[in-house]
């Protein structure tokens, strides 16, 4: 009789663990029909490839295969005035440039974890907006000079800035990348980068008319928000906005001082950017915020995001789509009815 009762607790446990899980899911569209399938082209592979080749060849064929990305790569990401056969040689003698690659190869052996989140962020990106046109992805190599560029039909990947926090290489780029930035510089910020890059590049264009704080603030939620639909349903809000899990506790802890602080100061229909730009800004912190630095950075996006979120929890009707084209940031505010509760 013992065994049964236990066999029957277990089975129950079971079942609540499908009723949560399929709770969980429910709010998703289905896009198991959208058809698409992501493969990051793997350039920094195919270049290195060609360092005991010859390098006419070699630049010919990248040169077909991967056309003006290869030219914005040579002139841009290495901003080289030689021609592309030099710029190749000199690449292949520089032992950074090889060290680099090498430890990206070995960080990066594959991209399957990245290119099947990718194909699963797109379709979801496709359901909304069917006519949205998915990039090509091509992964490269620069030495830290760029991290997402985009181009002619192109979204680029730069793998050497994605090796993980605690990667040797990012000690002696500190003078060029504060350390709050290389912090993030961690595979898993490669899907979300991406979804916010062609979020912000190809879908929404930030209203030349958005100059207050608290239009740029619902602006900027809106795209949070965005990604919170897009993006796989495991991505930590922490890593969607670029946050320590210290600094999202800070700011989840005094949410409600935060607000009292832009409304005191009367900070959000403030249009000078000088004063309004470090509540948006990357940084280490919010200045005139908290004690000891301890405070998170950009605060101003932040409550933007959970503004947006309250709106539309107290709205279901509205889509996703309408949110997105709704510019009335004192309309999705007033309609929130956002008013957290100080400590």
């Amino acid at each position: 009789m013992m065994y049964n009762v236990k066999h029957r607790q277990i089975y129950l446990i079971f079942l609540f663990a499908i009723i949560f899980i399929s709770c969980k899911h429910s709010n998703r569209p289905d896009v198991s029909n959208i058809k698409l399938d992501i493969k990051i082209e793997r350039f920094d592979n195919e270049l290195f490839a060609g360092k005991n080749k010859n390098i006419v060849e070699v630049d010919k064929q990248l040169g077909s295969k991967y056309g003006i990305f290869y030219d914005d790569f040579i002139r841009k990401m290495l901003d080289s005035k030689l021609s592309n056969t030099e710029s190749l040689s000199s690449l292949y003698q520089d032992q950074a440039y090889l060290d680099l690659t090498k430890e990206v190869d070995s960080v990066f052996p594959n991209l399957k974890v990245q290119e099947a989140d990718l194909t699963e962020t797109f379709k979801y990106i496709k359901y909304y907006y069917p006519k949205a046109k998915v990039p090509k992805m091509i992964s490269f190599v620069s030495g830290f000079a760029y991290q997402m560029p985009v181009g002619d039909n192109y979204l680029g990947i730069g793998l050497d800035m994605f090796l993980g926090k605690d990667s040797k290489f990012y000690k002696s780029i500190i003078e060029n990348v504060p350390l709050y930035l290389s912090k993030r510089f961690t595979p898993e910020y490669i899907v979300p980068r991406v979804a916010e890059t062609y979020a912000h590049e190809e879908l929404f264009q930030e209203p030349d008319e958005n100059r207050t704080l608290l239009s740029k603030m619902i602006f900027q939620g809106k795209v949070l928000y965005f990604l919170d639909q897009v993006l796989p349903e495991n991505t930590a809000d922490s890593t969607k906005i670029g946050y320590t899990t210290q600094q999202m506790e800070w700011a989840q802890n005094f949410e409600g001082d935060i607000w009292a602080y832009f409304l005191e100061n009367n900070y959000l229909f403030e249009t000078d950017y000088q004063k309004i730009q470090v509540f948006l800004s990357e940084g280490p912190f919010t200045p005139g915020l908290g004690e000891n630095r301890e405070s998170a950075p950009k605060l101003g996006v932040w409550t933007g995001w959970q503004i947006v979120r309250k709106y539309m929890a107290a709205h279901p009707d509205i889509t996703l789509q309408q949110l997105m084209a709704d510019n009335d940031a004192q309309k999705i505010l007033n309609q929130s009815k956002y008013k957290p509760k100080q400590k």
